[in-house]
Protein backbone atom coordinates (compact mmCIF):
# COMPACT_ATOMS: atom_id res chain seq x y z
CA UNK A 1 0.00 0.00 0.00
CA UNK A 2 1.50 3.32 -1.08
CA UNK A 3 1.58 6.12 1.45
CA UNK A 4 -0.04 9.49 0.91
CA UNK A 5 3.43 11.04 0.54
CA UNK A 6 4.36 8.58 -2.24
CA UNK A 7 1.08 9.19 -4.06
CA UNK A 8 1.59 12.96 -3.88
CA UNK A 9 5.11 12.57 -5.31
CA UNK A 10 3.81 10.44 -8.22
CA UNK A 11 1.21 13.08 -9.14
CA UNK A 12 3.76 15.91 -8.88
CA UNK A 13 6.37 14.12 -11.03
CA UNK A 14 3.73 13.23 -13.63
CA UNK A 15 2.63 16.89 -13.77
CA UNK A 16 6.28 17.82 -14.45
CA UNK A 17 6.35 15.49 -17.48
CA UNK A 18 8.33 12.64 -15.93
CA UNK A 19 7.51 9.28 -17.55
CA UNK A 20 5.79 6.45 -15.68
CA UNK A 21 8.88 4.25 -16.08
CA UNK A 22 11.14 6.92 -14.55
CA UNK A 23 8.70 7.58 -11.68
CA UNK A 24 8.63 3.85 -10.89
CA UNK A 25 12.44 3.69 -10.96
CA UNK A 26 12.95 6.76 -8.74
CA UNK A 27 10.41 5.62 -6.13
CA UNK A 28 11.37 1.93 -6.42
CA UNK A 29 7.80 0.82 -7.07
CA UNK A 30 6.06 -1.02 -9.91
CA UNK A 31 4.72 0.78 -13.00
CA UNK A 32 1.34 -0.81 -12.27
CA UNK A 33 1.23 1.06 -8.95
CA UNK A 34 2.11 4.29 -10.73
CA UNK A 35 -0.68 3.75 -13.29
CA UNK A 36 -3.25 3.06 -10.53
CA UNK A 37 -2.39 6.32 -8.74
CA UNK A 38 -2.58 8.30 -11.98
CA UNK A 39 -5.95 6.74 -12.87
CA UNK A 40 -7.31 7.63 -9.42
CA UNK A 41 -5.78 11.14 -9.72
CA UNK A 42 -5.82 11.45 -5.93
CA UNK A 43 -3.19 11.35 -3.19
CA UNK A 44 -5.68 9.97 -0.67
CA UNK A 45 -4.90 6.44 0.50
CA UNK A 46 -7.91 4.20 -0.28
CA UNK A 47 -9.54 2.61 2.73
CA UNK A 48 -9.41 -1.14 3.08
CA UNK A 49 -12.95 -2.43 3.30
CA UNK A 50 -12.76 -5.79 5.03
CA UNK A 51 -15.89 -7.69 6.04
CA UNK A 52 -16.31 -7.69 9.81
CA UNK A 53 -16.67 -11.13 11.34
CA UNK A 54 -19.12 -9.88 13.95
CA UNK A 55 -21.40 -7.94 11.56
CA UNK A 56 -23.76 -10.87 10.77
CA UNK A 57 -24.41 -11.25 14.49
CA UNK A 58 -25.02 -7.56 15.29
CA UNK A 59 -28.64 -8.03 16.43
CA UNK A 60 -27.72 -11.03 18.59
CA UNK A 61 -24.90 -9.03 20.19
CA UNK A 62 -27.24 -6.13 20.94
CA UNK A 63 -29.77 -8.45 22.60
CA UNK A 64 -27.10 -10.27 24.63
CA UNK A 65 -25.50 -6.99 25.69
CA UNK A 66 -28.79 -6.00 27.28
CA UNK A 67 -29.43 -9.35 29.00
CA UNK A 68 -25.78 -9.60 30.17
CA UNK A 69 -25.88 -6.05 31.59
CA UNK A 70 -23.12 -4.77 29.31
CA UNK A 71 -20.59 -7.49 30.21
CA UNK A 72 -18.82 -8.38 26.94
CA UNK A 73 -17.12 -11.41 28.50
CA UNK A 74 -20.55 -12.91 29.13
CA UNK A 75 -21.75 -11.85 25.67
CA UNK A 76 -18.87 -13.77 24.09
CA UNK A 77 -19.61 -16.84 26.22
CA UNK A 78 -23.28 -16.80 25.20
CA UNK A 79 -22.33 -16.37 21.54
CA UNK A 80 -19.98 -19.36 21.79
CA UNK A 81 -22.75 -21.41 23.40
CA UNK A 82 -24.95 -20.69 20.37
CA UNK A 83 -22.20 -21.71 17.94
CA UNK A 84 -20.79 -18.25 17.12
CA UNK A 85 -17.05 -18.21 17.79
CA UNK A 86 -15.46 -14.75 17.98
CA UNK A 87 -12.29 -13.78 19.80
CA UNK A 88 -12.74 -11.32 22.64
CA UNK A 89 -10.60 -8.70 20.86
CA UNK A 90 -12.72 -9.04 17.69
CA UNK A 91 -15.93 -8.59 19.67
CA UNK A 92 -14.70 -5.58 21.66
CA UNK A 93 -13.20 -3.91 18.55
CA UNK A 94 -16.50 -4.35 16.68
CA UNK A 95 -18.48 -2.85 19.58
CA UNK A 96 -16.02 0.01 19.92
CA UNK A 97 -16.09 0.91 16.20
CA UNK A 98 -19.88 0.92 16.09
CA UNK A 99 -20.45 2.54 19.48
CA UNK A 100 -22.24 -0.52 20.86
CA UNK A 101 -22.39 -0.40 24.65
CA UNK A 102 -19.95 2.52 24.68
CA UNK A 103 -20.43 5.78 26.51
CA UNK A 104 -19.86 8.70 24.12
CA UNK A 105 -16.58 10.47 24.84
CA UNK A 106 -17.11 14.13 25.63
CA UNK A 107 -14.11 16.48 25.56
CA UNK A 108 -13.48 17.84 29.05
CA UNK A 109 -12.25 21.18 27.73
CA UNK A 110 -10.03 23.85 29.21
CA UNK A 111 -11.11 26.53 31.64
CA UNK A 112 -9.83 30.06 31.99
CA UNK A 113 -10.61 32.23 34.99
CA UNK A 114 -10.74 35.95 35.54
CA UNK A 115 -9.16 37.50 38.65
CA UNK A 116 -11.40 37.12 41.70
CA UNK A 117 -13.81 34.82 39.91
CA UNK A 118 -13.41 31.47 41.64
CA UNK A 119 -11.96 29.35 44.42
CA UNK A 120 -11.97 25.58 43.94
CA UNK A 121 -12.32 23.48 47.10
CA UNK A 122 -11.96 19.73 47.59
CA UNK A 123 -10.71 17.10 50.05
CA UNK A 124 -8.46 14.06 49.77
CA UNK A 125 -7.40 11.34 52.24
CA UNK A 126 -3.75 11.07 53.26
CA UNK A 127 -1.66 9.12 55.78
CA UNK A 128 0.91 10.74 58.06
CA UNK A 129 2.70 10.35 61.38
CA UNK A 130 0.96 12.28 64.15
CA UNK A 131 2.00 12.07 67.82
CA UNK A 132 4.21 9.08 66.98
CA UNK A 133 1.44 7.07 65.26
CA UNK A 134 0.45 6.52 61.63
CA UNK A 135 -3.08 7.70 60.97
CA UNK A 136 -5.41 8.71 58.18
CA UNK A 137 -6.42 12.34 57.82
CA UNK A 138 -8.61 14.39 55.50
CA UNK A 139 -6.76 17.11 53.60
CA UNK A 140 -8.95 20.10 52.73
CA UNK A 141 -7.58 22.38 50.03
CA UNK A 142 -8.62 25.68 48.43
CA UNK A 143 -7.04 27.27 45.35
CA UNK A 144 -7.66 30.70 43.85
CA UNK A 145 -8.05 29.81 40.18
CA UNK A 146 -6.44 32.88 38.63
CA UNK A 147 -3.35 33.29 40.80
CA UNK A 148 -3.07 29.61 41.92
CA UNK A 149 -2.68 30.67 45.53
CA UNK A 150 -2.95 27.49 47.62
CA UNK A 151 -4.16 26.92 51.17
CA UNK A 152 -4.75 23.58 52.89
CA UNK A 153 -5.35 22.17 56.35
CA UNK A 154 -5.82 18.66 57.72
CA UNK A 155 -8.58 17.21 59.88
CA UNK A 156 -9.43 13.85 61.51
CA UNK A 157 -12.81 13.91 59.74
CA UNK A 158 -14.44 16.34 57.34
CA UNK A 159 -18.05 17.12 58.14
CA UNK A 160 -20.13 20.24 57.67
CA UNK A 161 -18.64 21.85 60.79
CA UNK A 162 -15.09 21.15 59.55
CA UNK A 163 -15.96 22.52 56.10
CA UNK A 164 -17.12 25.83 57.58
CA UNK A 165 -14.03 25.99 59.81
CA UNK A 166 -11.74 25.34 56.84
CA UNK A 167 -13.36 27.79 54.42
CA UNK A 168 -13.32 30.48 57.11
CA UNK A 169 -9.58 29.85 57.60
CA UNK A 170 -8.98 29.83 53.83
CA UNK A 171 -10.76 33.13 53.23
CA UNK A 172 -8.88 34.68 56.14
CA UNK A 173 -5.61 33.38 54.67
CA UNK A 174 -6.40 34.95 51.29
CA UNK A 175 -7.77 38.04 53.03
CA UNK A 176 -10.65 38.36 50.56
CA UNK A 177 -13.65 36.58 49.02
CA UNK A 178 -14.25 35.34 45.42
CA UNK A 179 -17.51 35.37 43.49
CA UNK A 180 -18.01 31.62 43.86
CA UNK A 181 -16.58 28.52 45.52
CA UNK A 182 -16.66 25.43 43.30
CA UNK A 183 -16.99 22.03 44.94
CA UNK A 184 -17.48 18.46 43.83
CA UNK A 185 -20.94 17.07 44.51
CA UNK A 186 -20.21 16.39 48.17
CA UNK A 187 -23.04 15.75 50.64
CA UNK A 188 -21.23 18.09 53.04
CA UNK A 189 -22.58 21.02 51.01
CA UNK A 190 -25.19 19.53 48.68
CA UNK A 191 -28.82 19.12 49.71
CA UNK A 192 -29.98 17.77 46.35
CA UNK A 193 -29.09 17.80 42.67
CA UNK A 194 -25.74 17.82 40.91
CA UNK A 195 -23.83 20.28 38.74
CA UNK A 196 -25.89 23.30 37.73
CA UNK A 197 -28.94 21.80 39.46
CA UNK A 198 -27.18 21.56 42.82
CA UNK A 199 -29.00 23.08 45.81
CA UNK A 200 -26.86 23.60 48.94
CA UNK A 201 -28.16 22.74 52.40
CA UNK A 202 -29.62 25.86 54.09
CA UNK A 203 -26.84 25.90 56.71
CA UNK A 204 -24.13 26.10 54.03
CA UNK A 205 -26.12 28.56 51.90
CA UNK A 206 -26.37 30.87 54.93
CA UNK A 207 -22.63 30.45 55.54
CA UNK A 208 -21.86 31.45 51.92
CA UNK A 209 -24.24 34.42 52.11
CA UNK A 210 -22.47 35.70 55.22
CA UNK A 211 -19.21 35.95 53.24
CA UNK A 212 -20.81 37.04 49.97
CA UNK A 213 -20.01 34.10 47.66
CA UNK A 214 -22.05 31.30 46.10
CA UNK A 215 -21.42 27.56 46.10
CA UNK A 216 -21.35 25.89 42.69
CA UNK A 217 -20.90 22.17 41.95
CA UNK A 218 -19.14 21.01 38.79
CA UNK A 219 -20.87 18.60 36.41
CA UNK A 220 -20.41 14.89 37.05
CA UNK A 221 -17.55 13.46 35.00
CA UNK A 222 -16.04 16.84 34.10
CA UNK A 223 -12.51 16.02 35.26
CA UNK A 224 -10.90 19.31 34.25
CA UNK A 225 -13.48 21.52 35.98
CA UNK A 226 -11.79 21.06 39.35
CA UNK A 227 -8.25 20.52 38.06
CA UNK A 228 -6.86 23.58 39.86
CA UNK A 229 -7.54 22.03 43.27
CA UNK A 230 -6.99 18.36 42.33
CA UNK A 231 -3.39 18.68 41.15
CA UNK A 232 -1.90 20.09 44.39
CA UNK A 233 -2.95 17.00 46.40
CA UNK A 234 -0.19 14.99 44.73
CA UNK A 235 2.28 17.78 45.53
CA UNK A 236 1.16 17.84 49.17
CA UNK A 237 1.70 14.08 49.48
CA UNK A 238 5.06 14.00 47.70
CA UNK A 239 6.52 17.17 49.17
CA UNK A 240 4.83 18.37 52.36
CA UNK A 241 4.25 14.94 53.92
CA UNK A 242 7.52 13.37 52.75
CA UNK A 243 9.68 12.67 55.83
CA UNK A 244 7.73 14.99 58.14
CA UNK A 245 6.39 14.11 61.59
CA UNK A 246 3.94 16.16 63.60
CA UNK A 247 3.55 16.53 67.34
CA UNK A 248 -0.19 17.31 67.29
CA UNK A 249 -2.94 18.83 65.14
CA UNK A 250 -1.86 22.37 65.90
CA UNK A 251 1.73 21.60 64.86
CA UNK A 252 0.50 19.86 61.69
CA UNK A 253 -1.67 22.72 60.49
CA UNK A 254 0.86 25.38 61.48
CA UNK A 255 3.49 23.62 59.35
CA UNK A 256 0.93 23.34 56.53
CA UNK A 257 0.33 27.08 56.64
CA UNK A 258 4.08 27.82 56.59
CA UNK A 259 4.54 25.42 53.67
CA UNK A 260 1.76 27.22 51.75
CA UNK A 261 3.54 30.53 52.37
CA UNK A 262 6.73 29.15 50.78
CA UNK A 263 4.98 27.45 47.86
CA UNK A 264 2.92 30.54 47.04
CA UNK A 265 6.11 32.61 46.89
CA UNK A 266 7.85 30.16 44.51
CA UNK A 267 8.03 30.46 40.71
CA UNK A 268 5.80 27.90 38.94
CA UNK A 269 6.85 26.61 35.52
CA UNK A 270 3.34 25.63 34.40
CA UNK A 271 2.00 29.17 34.88
CA UNK A 272 5.35 30.95 34.32
CA UNK A 273 4.74 33.16 37.32
CA UNK A 274 4.81 33.38 41.11
CA UNK A 275 1.33 32.88 42.66
CA UNK A 276 1.94 35.60 45.24
CA UNK A 277 2.71 38.11 42.47
CA UNK A 278 -0.40 37.14 40.48
CA UNK A 279 -2.39 37.45 43.68
CA UNK A 280 -1.35 41.10 43.93
CA UNK A 281 -3.32 41.62 40.71
CA UNK A 282 -6.19 39.32 41.67
CA UNK A 283 -6.76 40.87 45.07
CA UNK A 284 -8.05 44.07 43.47
CA UNK A 285 -10.95 42.03 42.02
CA UNK A 286 -11.83 40.09 45.18
CA UNK A 287 -14.50 41.17 47.66
CA UNK A 288 -13.39 42.32 51.11
CA UNK A 289 -13.96 40.08 54.12
CA UNK A 290 -16.96 40.89 56.33
CA UNK A 291 -16.23 43.41 59.09
CA UNK A 292 -17.19 40.76 61.65
CA UNK A 293 -16.66 37.02 61.16
CA UNK A 294 -18.52 34.97 63.79
CA UNK A 295 -16.76 31.97 65.27
CA UNK A 296 -17.81 28.66 63.74
CA UNK A 297 -19.27 26.30 66.32
CA UNK A 298 -21.30 23.11 66.63
CA UNK A 299 -23.82 22.50 69.43
CA UNK A 300 -23.66 19.15 71.21
CA UNK A 301 -25.96 17.80 73.92
CA UNK A 302 -24.29 16.09 76.88
CA UNK A 303 -25.30 14.85 80.34
CA UNK A 304 -23.00 15.93 83.18
CA UNK A 305 -21.53 12.80 84.79
CA UNK A 306 -21.36 12.04 88.52
CA UNK A 307 -17.90 13.62 88.77
CA UNK A 308 -19.06 16.92 87.28
CA UNK A 309 -17.59 16.49 83.79
CA UNK A 310 -18.90 16.42 80.23
CA UNK A 311 -17.12 14.37 77.54
CA UNK A 312 -16.45 15.65 74.02
CA UNK A 313 -14.11 14.17 71.40
CA UNK A 314 -12.26 11.99 73.94
CA UNK A 315 -11.74 14.99 76.26
CA UNK A 316 -13.47 15.77 79.58
CA UNK A 317 -14.41 19.26 80.70
CA UNK A 318 -15.42 20.27 84.22
CA UNK A 319 -18.66 22.13 84.91
CA UNK A 320 -20.27 23.37 88.17
CA UNK A 321 -21.08 20.36 90.40
CA UNK A 322 -24.65 21.62 90.75
CA UNK A 323 -25.14 20.58 87.12
CA UNK A 324 -24.47 16.87 87.83
CA UNK A 325 -27.08 14.73 86.08
CA UNK A 326 -28.40 17.62 84.00
CA UNK A 327 -28.54 17.73 80.20
CA UNK A 328 -26.48 20.64 78.90
CA UNK A 329 -25.57 22.15 75.52
CA UNK A 330 -21.86 22.17 74.74
CA UNK A 331 -20.53 24.56 72.10
CA UNK A 332 -17.73 22.91 70.11
CA UNK A 333 -15.34 25.30 68.34
CA UNK A 334 -12.16 24.81 66.34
Amino acid sequence: MLSQNQRTTILELHAQGVSKREIARVLNISRLSVRKVLRANSAEVPKLLRPEKAEPYRQQILELLDSCKGNLVRVREELAASGVHLSYSTLTAFCRRHGIGQQPIVPSGNYHFQPGEEIQHDTSPHELELSGKRRKVQTASAVLCYSRMLFFQMYPTFQRFDCKVFLTEALRYFGAVPTRVVIDNTHVVVLRGTGREMVPVPEMAAFAERFGFQFMAHELGDANRSARVERPFWFVERNFLAGRRFANWQDLNQQARQWCDRVNATYKKHIRAVPRELFAVERQHLKPLPVWIPEVYRLQERIVDVEGYVALNSNRYSVPFTWIGRRVEVRETK
